[in-house]
């Protein structure tokens, strides 16, 4: 990999990713904070919880910013492993407050519709995030991907810019932003949009974001609405 693709790699992996992972980490701090000030409770569940959820997201944070440990895992052949491994448990994590406020719902624990859009806002956002780390890591082998024009690496995602040399500016990669695009559009769709899925692994991925985008929306959102009015 030529020196300008690497710093280019470095520099989407600190400034984009990274930010992307620390607003992660200031939304469960927040909700957390607040739920511990106004008394909140997930399912039962304390105010702290919110909190305990930061631990992989500090370490992703950690692995992205901080050179020693990522050039570390570069060399050793394990940095997208150790990623992917973080993010999963970021998802998890949230998988686990979406299931627990489910459960707050259908046990009538929740009674304020600010407070249950709050914490329904928080999850639907991290939400979008996660899955656009996903896209980021999954597709033509990670970040480094910048290399892999010589490597013939076939894509995971068909972006509108990979069919019409017309619609791309010369050199065109997709970076993370472009990646947190498709996760967005995914989750407010339920479906891809401009750019399309070509493996089994990213749809199983846009499935699951879009079954979760769904119940977020369709049974949070809802019952929020219900209680407000």
């Amino acid at each position: 990999m030529a020196r300008n693709e690497l710093s280019e790699v470095e520099l989407e992996t600190r400034f984009e990713a990274a930010l992307a992972v620390a607003v992660v980490m200031g939304l469960q701090v927040l909700v957390g904070l607040v739920s511990r000030a106004a008394e909140w409770s997930l399912w039962e569940l304390p105010w702290w919880v919110w909190l305990v959820l930061v631990g992989p997201e500090l370490a992703l944070f950690v692995v992205l910013t901080w050179s020693r440990p990522r050039r570390r895992l570069v060399v050793t052949g394990r940095r997208r492993a150790v990623s992917l491994g973080l993010v999963a448990c970021i998802g998890l994590g949230n998988a686990v407050a979406l299931v627990a406020l489910l459960g707050s719902i259908l046990t009538g624990g929740e009674k304020s519709g600010g407070q249950l859009l709050y914490k329904g806002l928080t999850i639907w956002t991290i939400n979008v995030i996660v899955f656009g780390l996903w896209y980021w890591e999954l597709d033509r082998g990670g970040p480094r991907r910048l290399g892999a024009k010589r490597q013939r690496v076939a894509p995971d995602l068909l972006f509108p810019q990979m069919t019409d040399d017309r619609y791309a500016m010369p050199g065109w990669k997709p970076g993370f932003g472009d990646y947190l695009y498709v996760s967005l559009t995914n989750q407010t769709a339920f479906s891809p949009t401009d750019t399309l899925p070509l493996t089994l692994r990213v749809k199983a991925v846009m499935g699951v974001q879009g079954v979760a985008a769904l119940i977020t929306t369709g049974v949070i959102v809802a019952r929020a609405v219900n209680i407000l009015s």
